[in-house]
């Protein structure tokens, strides 16, 4: 697989957050992957570009971010 690519539990890792929480995300839509059989793959670039584009909603509703720490 390329490094590319990410599995759900990798991009759970990634965001911190659970693979409950992640599957859950995936699932609705939220979060840019699709279901290939019984897996999730993830292109690290669309993770990226979500991140991205949460950060600026964010700043557009005039919410700071919390960072981990």
């Amino acid at each position: 697989m390329s490094s590319d690519v990410m599995t759900l539990p990798e991009v759970a890792e990634y965001l911190r957050l659970t693979e409950k929480t992640t599957y859950r995300l995936a699932a609705d839509g939220t979060l840019p992957g699709f279901k290939a059989g019984g897996s999730w793959p993830f292109r690290k670039a669309d993770i990226d570009a979500w991140i991205e584009a949460k950060k600026a909603e964010t700043k557009k509703a005039g919410v700071k971010a919390v960072r981990p720490g």
